[in-house]
C-alpha cells in the first residue's frame, strides 16, 4: 500500500465506526430523564394533596373543559399540571427519538430504548385516565406509579450507554458477583413493589372520594415492606466491599447505590414514626425511583468493551497504516 493511499484508508476506516453521540443527543437525555423523576414527584403531589379527581374526567379536565376552571380551586390546578407536564415529557422522548435516527444502526440498543421511553409515555398516559375514570383505583394507582419507575430506569439505562463505546461488550466481574448483583436486583423490585402495596393500603387514597383502598392491613404492610428493604441494604453492603477489595469497575456506582439506600431508609423511618406526612411520602417515592436508576446504572457497568472488539479495531487501523 503506499504512503498516499495510507491516510485515505485511514480515514475512510474511521468513518465507519460508530459515530459519537452528539451534545444535543447528550442535552435532551439528561432533561428526559429528570422529567421523568420530576413527573413522579408531581404525581406524588397529586395524590399526596388529594388532588387525585381534581380533574374528574379524563381526557378532558372537565365534561365541558379541556383545562381547570377558576371554580376547580387547587385540586384543580395540582392534577392538570401534572397532565400538562406529562405532555412536557412526551416531547422531550419525541426530540431525543428524532436525535437518534441518524444513529439508528450504529447504536441500535440506544435507539431502541429512546422508542420504548416514548411509547412508554403514551401507554402511561392511557393508564393515567383509567386511573381516573376507575375513581383511582388502588392497584391502577400502584401500577401507574411502577411504570413510572420502570421509564425512569430506561432512560437511566440510556444515559449510561450514552457514555460507553459503542460495539459489543463483555462480563468485566466474577460471574458470581454478577449474580449477586442480579439477585440484588430483584430484592429491589420486591422492596418497590411492597412498598407500593403498603401505601395502597394507607390513608393517601389522592382524594377524599376515593376512599377505597387495596384491602391489606397497612401495619401489616410496613414491616413487610421493611424487610426486603434490610436485606436490599445489607446485599448492597456486601457489593460495596467486595468491589472495592477486587477493584471492579462498578465500585463507586455501587457506592452511590448504597448512599441512595441509606437516605432512603432514613426517610421511610422518619414517615413509618410520624404519621406519613405527606412530604416524607412524596420523597420516599423519589427516592425509590432514584435507587432503581442507580442500580440500572450497575448493572449495566457489569459489563466492558468485549478486548476482542478492540483488538479487531486496532488489527484494521494497523492494516490501514501498512
Amino acid at each position: 500500500m503506499s504512503t498516499s493511499s495510507s491516510p485515505r484508508t485511514l480515514h475512510r476506516l474511521i468513518d465507519r465506526l460508530p459515530r459519537h453521540v452528539d451534545r444535543r443527543v447528550r442535552v435532551f437525555a439528561w432533561l428526559s430523564f429528570l422529567a421523568e423523576v420530576l413527573i413522579i414527584g408531581t404525581g406524588g403531589a397529586v395524590r399526596l394533596t388529594g388532588s387525585g379527581l381534581g380533574c374528574p374526567t379524563w381526557p378532558r379536565c372537565t365534561p365541558d373543559s379541556l383545562v381547570n376552571t377558576p371554580e376547580m380551586g387547587i385540586h384543580g390546578i395540582i392534577e392538570f399540571g401534572n397532565r400538562t407536564l406529562t405532555g412536557v415529557v412526551g416531547i422531550l422522548a419525541l426530540v431525543v427519538v428524532v436525535l437518534m435516527w441518524r444513529l439508528r444502526r450504529e447504536r441500535r440498543a440506544m435507539f431502541v430504548l429512546s422508542l420504548v421511553v416514548l411509547g412508554g409515555i403514551a401507554a402511561q398516559a392511557v393508564v393515567g385516565g383509567i386511573t381516573v375514570l376507575t375513581g383511582l383505583n388502588p392497584f391502577i394507582v400502584g401500577f401507574h406509579y411502577i411504570a413510572s419507575v420502570v421509564l425512569v430506569t430506561v432512560c437511566a439505562a440510556f444515559l449510561t450507554l450514552m457514555y460507553l463505546p459503542a460495539g459489543p461488550r463483555e462480563r468485566a466481574v466474577p460471574g458470581w458477583f454478577a449474580g449477586l448483583v442480579h439477585a440484588t436486583t430483584g430484592v429491589l423490585a420486591l422492596t418497590i413493589v411492597f412498598g407500593v402495596l403498603t401505601t395502597g393500603a394507607g390513608p393517601h387514597s389522592g382524594d377524599a372520594a376515593a376512599v377505597q383502598r387495596n384491602g391489606f392491613d397497612a401495619e401489616v404492610l410496613e414491616h413487610v415492606h421493611a424487610w426486603p428493604g434490610y436485606a436490599l441494604f445489607a446485599l448492597t453492603l456486601v457489593i460495596v466491599v467486595l468491589a472495592w477489595r477486587l477493584g471492579l469497575p462498578v465500585r463507586r456506582w455501587s457506592t452511590a447505590l448504597l448512599a441512595v439506600e441509606v437516605v432512603q431508609i432514613a426517610v421511610g423511618l422518619y414517615q413509618a414514626r410520624n404519621g406519613l406526612p405527606e412530604i416524607a411520602v412524596g420523597v420516599h417515592m423519589v427516592l425509590a425511583a432514584l435507587t432503581a436508576a442507580t442500580m440500572t446504572v450497575v448493572v449495566l457497568r457489569l459489563k466492558s468493551p468485549a478486548s476482542s472488539a478492540d483488538r479487531s479495531a486496532e488489527r484494521k487501523v494497523e492494516a490501514a497504516r501498512r
